[in-house]
């Protein structure tokens, strides 16, 4: 099943996220939600991002790195996952989000963290990640706490993209996938 994807304005955006009962079937969900990451062309999906405000998302960093890049991307699951270390030297890159199409913004973020999670079978696990896919993690993992990229921005940067922020939640966007608008 391919969800309609939440849009910005939308209350459950800016939410902190249910933890999931341990052992809790969701691998249905889980594939539900790549199947929606891919036809949207993301490179990430937090389940609130689907209107489950649940501690959930999936990533595809495999899309952002190229073949000469000495990373390598990884296509993964996170359950109940908790950020316990950010380190590393801070970086700006250009991120995007599918519940806010068409605006982007240069995000700093450390390079590194240590997370802890639960894999698709209720696996604990502890691992490190390091760049794109670090920060497409973060991405996601701030969506669960109620964080949107553009929460990032201050000042003038934050007054431009206010009026486009508010054609997004009123609809006034075209996208390659449905998504459902908070006012209409």
């Amino acid at each position: 099943m391919i969800y309609p994807i939440v849009a910005y304005g939308n209350p459950i955006l800016k939410r902190e996220a249910e933890e999931i009962n341990e052992g809790e079937d969701i691998k249905e969900l889980i594939k539900d939600m790549f199947s929606t990451m891919d036809n949207a062309s993301g490179v990430g999906l937090a389940a609130p991002q689907i209107n489950k405000g649940i501690r959930l998302f999936v990533i595809d960093s495999t899309l952002m790195v190229d073949e000469s890049d000495e990373e390598k991307g990884m296509r993964k699951v996170f359950i109940n996952p908790i950020i316990l270390d950010e380190y590393g030297d801070d970086y700006s890159f250009e991120e995007g989000c599918l519940s806010i199409p068409e605006l982007r913004a240069e995000i700093i973020r450390p390079e590194k963290l240590t997370l802890e999670y639960f894999d698709e079978n209720w696996n604990l696990k502890e691992e490190e990640f390091t760049g794109l896919t670090a920060r497409v993690i973060q991405h996601e993992y701030d969506h669960l706490e109620g964080i949107l990229f553009v929460d990032y921005l201050k000042g003038l940067k934050r007054r431009m993209v206010k009026s486009k922020l508010l054609d997004i939640s009123k609809g006034k966007i075209a996208t390659d996938y449905r998504m459902i608008y908070p006012v209409k």
